[in-house]
């Protein structure tokens, strides 16, 4: 009887030990999924700068447009400014679909084997 009485404990131990385990390793994977959710948030917060970029450039047009119609003498001075002004917003347009690509396919979570 005795006996019988300590294989039940020694059973319920090690199935107590087997529960920890599975509850540790479920926390892992949520944490593994809680991370790839914030991996698509970030992605998809670096991809609002695109419409920033798209006001940009309607700006810098409309600017070029209004001087134009103001002073069609300085239209060439003009149009090579307002492409420099393209230019360099165009390019920060850029990064914000670089930025989401790295976040979404080089940043990558740490699974432990």
């Amino acid at each position: 009887m005795e006996v019988q009485a300590q294989v039940l404990r020694i059973i319920n131990k090690k199935s107590k030990k087997e529960q920890r385990r599975k509850n540790v390793t479920r926390k892992v994977f949520s944490r593994l999924e809680m991370l790839e959710g914030a991996k698509s948030i970030g992605a998809g917060a670096a991809t609002i700068a695109l419409a920033g970029a798209a006001v940009g450039i309607g700006n810098v047009l409309s600017s070029l447009i209004h001087s134009v119609a103001r002073n069609t003498s300085l239209a060439k001075q003009s149009f090579g400014s307002a492409i420099l002004g393209f230019a360099l917003t165009e390019a920060i347009a850029l990064f914000a679909p670089m930025m989401a690509f790295l976040i979404s396919f080089v940043f990558r979570s740490h699974k432990k084997s």
